[in-house]
């Protein structure tokens, strides 16, 4: 009994001891412009358990916070972070006041395609960005259009459509193009018939960023979203003026000159881009036939924007380009058609885009964001005895407001989509082509911190497409966090595509022969996920790396396929069987004092039930591998090597392609606000022309073989930047 005594003594005497590992912390939230109480912000103890919000007079209060030094994590949706770093305990336990500011730039890493505040690292939803160091290094590569940017990203693939007119289509995850939807700024105007020349008309040097979702995102984005999203972010103006102009010349006789200039004043501030382009017509071979097509185009985009008030911000913006891309038999290109060089492709585009944005920040944290867009596109396709003209309209509605209520962020919103095709065409012609589509959708998405560890993103779309039904699309996006170090991410979805004329496929047919779509045909539908894990981590006080796999799984039913029929005409039907995707991507990055090494390998089995044999699709590589090493020292020279490797592809007749392998090499060097670089592309000169022939039949009646790799070669091209 004595020693229980003793015991209970010593326990009793301790407990003091013990409490001292138990701070707590008083806040008060204000919102910085009106000194007003925020209620509903989530103070998190970083790297504890310990989280709290805060009531509706701003008063938030942790208990239980051990000894030691602490980032105090504030945030609320809708206003500027704040981090407090405090040790405890505290000299003075006192009550402490926090300002927020809110947050009006809607453009950050994760709003755009998210539709959230939330930094990328704490988005549920898996958003990769490029970031504008890298989108700068692609410009030295490929000035005059975004292609290079995403060519040589990890699980993405830009193929080429046409061998004459090389124009190109993107394919995330092996899913044909058509299934991926692009969108600059938030604005959804390059799909349909302007889609295989959209990203070779997004000139690159006014982006910020490119962000990309990979895997289904119909619940905010809608119909095509199946593999996923691509979001080119501008650049926004700063109060100080600044301009970058680029010349560019290459070996394959093209020319390149761009030019971007930004101000903000004290309520109105503006970004101009301006591009022109010229490429020659380019034979490398000697075939007579262009591996370039002689291309013309040029681009101007104006965007304003105009402060209402302290809380309010309208951006206007306007964007017009035309291109002009003629390829095929180099003679008949420059000397026009005879004898037996007859063979050309031309094609002919004007695009003009209007766009608003309107946002309103409200003293709660909530906002709303009012969107509309109207696009207009036409081209006209020429080759021998055929031409297929058109023009395309879209009107783009969208609406949605943001409120965060306890832990969850909620985003509320309604779009309407207007898309119209009038094909042109002389009155006794047999096909029309013409479509008009018009979609309705409401959409309402919710994420919530459960636990400092556990974060959930569920959201809910539902589409009424006319002439097609109605659409329910869910998903939701799960983050674990196991430490500071180790983040895991899963993601669920539906998705779907109305039918339209414009496929790959037809558009290698240069829609020759291809019939409308008609009224019977079933809009194709979706489903599918993504898995991930991310590690970062550092090695001794210099070398930090990060490691991230992803695993993926896309099923399509009623997919869209064309075949020909006995009268030579290719008719649309809805295959029975599924096309399914399936694989995973490593992401390895590591930096050294002015070393950079990325690493990237992607294994896609992505195969159709109505194919043949294997049912591989065709023009994807199993196997692929992007990699990268760059020095770089700032403001004073970058320079690095690349290498990229892809596995044997099928062809429609279910041969096998051979493997590609192609280097690269870059430099920069810096002087002052001039810049001047160099670059060799493929510099083994990697083309489809050296292993089999890329032009087939008769010289002036020809046909072209299927595009598996590059067909121009190997290309240096340099030229100088200036800043100021």
């Amino acid at each position: 009994m004595k020693k229980l005594f003793i015991v209970l003594a010593v326990a009793i005497a301790a407990s003091p001891i013990f409490a001292q590992d138990g701070n707590s912390l008083r806040l008060k939230i204000k919102n910085s412009e009106t000194n007003q109480a925020v209620a509903d912000v989530t103070v998190t103890v970083v790297g504890t358990d310990r989280q709290a919000v805060s009531a509706a007079d701003g008063r938030v209060e942790i208990t239980g916070i051990p000894n030691g030094e602490h980032s105090i994590d504030v945030f609320s949706p809708g206003y500027e972070r704040v981090v407090l770093k405090l040790t405890f305990p505290l000299a003075d336990a006192s009550e402490r006041v926090v300002l927020l500011t809110i947050n009006t730039e809607l453009g950050s890493v994760t709003v755009n395609l998210t539709r959230t505040g939330r930094e990328i690292e704490d988005e549920p939803t898996r958003v990769e960005s490029i970031d504008e160091e890298e989108v700068d290094e692609k410009i030295n590569m490929r000035p005059a259009n975004v292609s290079m940017v995403l060519h040589e990203s990890t699980g993405i693939q830009v193929n080429q459509t046409s061998a004459a007119s090389a124009t190109q289509s993107i394919r995330i995850q092996g899913l044909d193009g058509r299934y991926t939807q692009l969108l600059k700024d938030g604005f959804p105007a390059f799909g349909g018939f302007s889609g295989s020349l959209s990203i070779l008309e997004i000139p690159p040097l006014d982006l910020k960023q490119v962000e990309v979702i990979k895997g289904p995102s119909g619940t905010l984005y809608g119909a095509g979203a199946i593999a996923g999203v691509v979001n080119f972010v501008s650049k926004t103006p700063s109060e100080r003026q600044t301009t970058s102009l680029i010349l560019n010349q290459t070996s394959a006789l093209g020319t390149d000159f761009s030019i971007f200039t930004s101000r903000r004043y004290a309520r109105f501030g503006y970004t101009l881009l301006g591009s022109a382009n010229y490429q020659r017509e380019y034979d490398v071979d000697d075939d007579d036939f262009t591996e370039l097509p002689r291309t013309k185009a040029f681009t101007v985009n104006p965007r304003f924007f105009i402060t209402l008030d302290d809380k309010t911000e309208l951006t206007i913006g306007s964007s017009f380009g035309y291109q002009s891309r003629v390829g095929g038999d180099i003679f008949a290109i420059s000397k026009g058609p005879n004898g037996i060089h007859q063979y050309f492709e031309k094609s002919d585009s004007l695009r003009s885009i209007t766009t608003l944005n309107l946002a309103r920040s409200f003293t709660d944290g909530s906002r709303f964001v009012g969107r509309q867009s109207l696009a207009f596109f036409s081209r006209t396709i020429k080759a021998p005895g055929h031409e297929f003209k058109g023009s395309q309209f879209n009107s783009y509605t969208d609406l949605a407001y943001y409120k965060a209520i306890g832990r969850n962020a909620f985003v509320l919103g309604a779009n309407v989509v207007y898309d119209r095709f009038r094909e042109t065409r002389p009155i006794s012609a047999p096909l029309d082509r013409s479509e008009t589509r018009t979609t309705v959708g409401v959409f309402v998405q919710d994420t919530v911190d459960i636990t400092p560890k556990l974060s959930i993103e569920a959201g809910l779309r539902v589409d009424r497409v006319a002439d097609y039904g109605t659409f329910v699309l869910p998903r939701v996006s799960l983050l674990y966090r196991f430490s500071d170090h180790l983040t895991s991410r899963i993601g669920y979805g539906l998705g779907y595509k109305p039918p339209s004329v414009f496929t790959e496929d037809a558009e290698e047919k240069l829609f020759e022969n291809v019939v409308s779509i008609g009224n019977t045909l079933k809009a194709e539908r979706s489903q599918g996920g993504t898995f991930d894990l991310n590690y970062t981590g550092t090695i001794g006080d210099k070398i930090e790396y990060s490691i991230n796999q992803l695993f993926f799984y896309t099923q399509i039913t009623k997919p869209l396929v064309l075949t020909p029929g006995s009268d030579g005409l290719f008719r649309f039907s809805n295959a029975a069987s599924p096309i399914v995707s399936k694989g995973g991507e490593t992401n390895f990055k590591a930096t050294y004092g002015i070393a950079k090494l990325f690493v990237g390998y992607t294994f896609t089995d992505a195969k159709a039930g109505y194919l043949t044999g294997n049912r591989r699709l065709t023009l994807l590589p199993r196997h692929k591998v992007n990699s990268s090493f760059v020095l770089e020292k700032a403001e004073s020279f970058k320079t690095g090597v690349e290498y990229y490797f892809g596995s044997r592809q099928v062809l429609d007749d279910r041969s096998l392609t051979r493997n590609i392998h192609e280097f690269g090499i870059f430099a920069e060097k810096t002087f002052g606000k001039i810049s001047i670089f160099i670059n060799g592309e493929n510099l083994f000169d990697e083309r489809q022309g050296r292993y089999s022939p890329v032009v087939l039949g008769p010289h002036s009646n020809p046909t072209f073989a299927e595009i598996y790799t590059h067909t121009e070669g190997r290309i240096f091209n340099g030229g100088i930047k200036l800043r100021f």
